[in-house]
């Protein structure tokens, strides 16, 4: 955990190793973070763990800098990239499905209207978030750290510096607000 702490430190200065030097050292654990992120919300996309957690990297090079401080941040800051390489890919794959700059046409008047499949959900669940970020960014934070980052309550807490009974609260209401702007 310090290792990793230390490499962020390092990229941060300026040496050039740290970075590969960092994923390296993280890669398992991004590995892991990858698995949950498609198990639970990126099922539909044509990306697989190795696929996000190389795809991740190569954000983070084309990026150049690196906005975190410590481990805990560290892998905040890669589940945000997971979950904008997750939404860029269903946003792809929806537009390719519906024909891109294709007019639909509709051929019967028996379509069921409104029913979303898997990849306009998880395009749902990403904006949802998006407002709530807007509104009120702990609790985006506190939901987007424990959805896609899978953070523990006493990991986020200590991450944001608050109590893990606020994390828990913030959770709570983050969830109510999520679910209803997702009816």
């Amino acid at each position: 955990m310090n290792q990793l702490t230390g490499l962020v430190g390092r990229m941060q200065a300026g040496d050039k190793g740290a970075r590969d030097a960092l994923f390296a050292a993280a890669y398992t654990e991004l590995h892991r973070l990858a698995r949950a992120r498609l198990r639970d919300g990126g099922r539909n996309t044509v990306l697989d763990t190795t696929g996000l957690v190389h795809e991740s990297y190569l954000r983070f090079v084309h990026a150049g800098e690196l906005r975190a401080e410590d481990r805990r941040a560290f892998f905040a800051y890669a589940s945000q990239v997971m979950r904008s390489i997750i939404v860029n890919s269903v946003r792809e794959r929806i537009a390719q499905k519906r024909g891109g700059d294709w007019r639909p046409l509709t051929l019967s008047t028996n379509l069921a209207a409104g029913v979303a499949d898997g990849e306009d959900a998880a395009l749902k669940v990403h904006e949802a978030l998006e407002d709530l970020e807007k509104a009120d960014p702990r609790l985006a934070q506190v939901a987007q750290m424990r959805y896609f980052g899978g953070y523990s309550e006493q990991e986020i807490a200590e991450t944001l510096d608050i109590t893990e009974r606020t994390v828990q609260r913030d959770w709570e209401k983050a969830r109510l607000i999520l679910a209803a702007a997702l009816r």
